[in-house]
């Protein structure tokens, strides 16, 4: 059943960004990708509750929280990126490549996006094909763990929303609420979700493996995608930021160094 239901995903996952793909060469903007980032675990995780013959409770809450966080992430991002340009990392490629960039953001950006959201999906699959896996108290430490993620990161997100739209703040860097206390909330409630969703499918027979998935978002979110290359620009464009670093905790919530 676990096997039928990942070749299942495969299968979704690539038609998805390969209609995904057509749609940005039409538009000529890759950043659509970023907001179907969220809805795309949605799209896997509804894919693998119907391919089943049927859905445990374990599986069911897992199929909740994933559609919690992945329509939340997708509407926000959509709602943020509506009317902007193409975002700088795929700017910067266009540049690079020239007229084969097209064919190349296929397999650089959207299939291998799809790549990593089959992995990171894993626990979620998991559960979902596993119709004999029971809730139990770990579990509801993983959907304790998820509710933590879903704070920082819906939190920090719309903190942050509100500091931009003042126009006194334009260049500022944020300071204040979650971000006085992590440079990244967004982020690391993201990590907190994944792994919450991770403990939770730990119910269902070979859940271990899922734990993969939630390792690989939080390598992504620190060292590859996430923290580093925002980190990066933000040095770059915001004066302040290098002192904001010294007093902020990069990723896991601390109090500020005076």
């Amino acid at each position: 059943m676990i096997l039928d239901t990942l070749i299942n995903s495969v299968v979704v996952i690539v038609v998805s960004m390969f209609l995904l793909w057509v749609l940005s060469v039409l538009k000529n903007n890759a950043s659509i990708v970023d907001i179907f980032w969220g809805l795309g675990f949605v799209i896997v995780a509804w894919a693998s509750a119907i391919n089943a013959d049927q859905v445990s409770v374990l599986g069911k809450v897992v199929l909740a929280l994933v559609s919690l966080w992945g329509l939340r992430l997708s509407i926000y991002l959509g709602i943020r990126n509506h009317g902007k340009p193409e975002d700088f990392r795929y700017v910067a490629m266009r540049k690079h490549y020239g007229p084969k960039f097209p064919i190349i953001s296929l397999f650089t950006v959207f299939l291998l996006q799809g790549a990593i959201m089959m992995i990171v999906s894993l626990p979620v699959q998991i559960a979902l094909s596993d119709a004999s896996s029971t809730l139990s108290v770990v579990s509801y430490v993983g959907i304790g763990l998820f509710a933590l993620g879903i704070f920082f990161e819906a939190v920090g997100d719309w903190q942050l929303a509100h500091f931009k739209r003042d126009p006194q703040n334009i260049g500022q860097v944020m300071q204040t609420g979650l971000w006085k206390y992590t440079r990244h909330p967004n982020y690391f409630g993201d990590t907190c979700v994944w792994w919450g969703i991770g403990v939770v499918a730990l119910g269902a027979s070979f859940g271990w493996i899922g734990l993969f998935g939630s390792l690989l978002m939080n390598f992504f979110l620190v060292r590859v995608s996430g923290v580093p290359m925002l980190e990066r620009s933000m040095s770059k464009r915001r004066p302040g930021y290098e002192e904001y670093k010294r007093r902020t905790s990069s990723f896991v919530p601390r109090p500020p160094k005076k």
